[in-house]
C-alpha cells in the first residue's frame, strides 16, 4: 500500500482528534489561500465582492424591470438576493469539480483526507458570500427595507446551501476526477440551473401565464427555488419561509449529502490512479 492509500485509510480511535485538528487545519490554510489568490493583484481587492454584485443588480435590474414589465415590489433587493445565493452554489460546485484534479500534487505528497479540498471549496464560496452581503444592506438602505428579526432566518439558508454545495461538490469532484467530461457538462447543468431558477423572474410569471402545472411544479421542486425563497424571507418578504419551503430545502441538502458522500467514499481509493 503506497504511502497516498495510507494517508486514506480510517485513522484509529486514538487518532481521530489530531486527524481532525490536522483536516480543520490544512482546510483553515486553504481557505485563507484562496481568498488571498482571489484579489492578488487586484487594485480594489475584496471591495470587487460588494461591487460585482450590485454591478450586476443594477445592469439586471434596468433589464428585467423595464424590458419584462416586472412589478415586483423591492425588485432590486429580490434580485441582488437571489444573485448572490445561486452565485454561491455556483462558485462552490464549480471549485468542487476540480478540487481533486487541482490538488493532485499535494494529494501525492501529504496525508491528508481527501474530502477537504472540496468542502474547503464550500468554505471559500461562502466567505465570499459573506462580503456580498455589504452589497444587500447597502440596497436594503437604498429601497428603504428595514431588516427585523426575519433576517436571522438566512442564517438557516446559507447552512442549507452550504450543506447542499457540499454534497454536490463531493458528487462531481468525485466523478470529474474519472470522467473529465464532467467539467464541461456541469457548465451546461449550470447555465440550464440558472434559468429554471426564478433568479430574475418571479414565479408568477408562470401561473399568470396559464404555463401547465408541471412546469410550476418543477421550478418549487428545484432546490434552489427553496434556498432563494428562505434568503428572500430573510431580507426581502420579511417573514418566515413557509413550511413546504423549509422541508425540501433541508431535504435536498441530506440527499445531496448522502449520495455526495456515498460516491465520494466508494471511489476515493481510485483517486490516485487518475489524478
Amino acid at each position: 500500500m503506497d504511502q497516498n492509500t495510507q494517508g486514506a485509510t480510517v485513522p484509529t480511535k486514538g487518532h481521530v482528534g489530531g486527524r481532525l485538528s490536522k483536516d480543520r487545519y490544512i482546510l483553515q490554510q486553504l481557505v485563507t489561500k484562496d481568498f488571498k489568490l482571489r484579489y492578488r493583484r487586484s487594485i480594489l481587492g475584496v471591495v470587487w465582492s460588494v461591487l460585482n454584485p450590485l454591478l450586476m443588480m443594477i445592469i439586471m435590474s434596468f433589464v428585467f424591470q423595464y424590458f419584462l414589465r416586472s412589478n415586483l415590489e423591492h425588485y432590486s433587493l429580490y434580485l441582488i438576493v437571489g444573485n448572490i445565493t445561486f452565485a454561491l452554489m455556483n462558485d462552490a460546485t464549480n471549485g468542487g469539480l476540480r478540487s481533486i484534479i487541482d490538488a493532485s500534487s499535494l494529494l501525492k505528497k501529504v496525508k491528508v483526507d481527501r474530502w477537504v479540498f472540496p468542502v474547503q471549496k464550500v468554505f471559500s464560496a461562502a466567505v465570499n458570500f459573506a462580503f456580498s452581503l455589504i452589497a444587500v444592506a447597502i440596497v436594503m438602505v437604498f429601497d428603504g427595507v428595514m431588516p427585523t428579526i426575519h433576517v436571522l432566518w438566512f442564517v438557516v439558508g446559507l447552512v442549507l446551501v452550504m450543506l447542499f454545495s457540499i454534497g454536490i461538490g463531493l458528487f462531481i469532484g468525485a466523478l470529474a476526477v474519472f470522467f473529465r467530461d464532467m467539467i464541461h457538462l456541469w457548465s451546461v447543468v449550470l447555465t440550464a440551473w440558472t434559468y429554471l431558477t426564478p433568479i430574475f423572474w418571479d414565479l408568477s410569471l408562470l401561473t399568470n401565464s396559464n404555463a401547465p402545472r408541471i412546469v410550476v411544479w418543477i421550478v418549487k421542486a428545484n432546490p434552489m427555488y427553496n434556498y432563494l425563497e428562505i434568503m428572500r424571507s430573510a431580507f426581502v418578504y420579511q417573514n418566515n419561509p413557509s413550511v413546504t419551503v423549509l422541508a425540501l430545502a433541508a431535504i435536498w441538502a441530506v440527499i445531496a449529502l448522502v449520495i455526495g458522500i456515498a460516491v465520494f467514499k466508494k471511489t476515493e481509493h481510485k483517486f490516485i490512479l487518475y489524478i
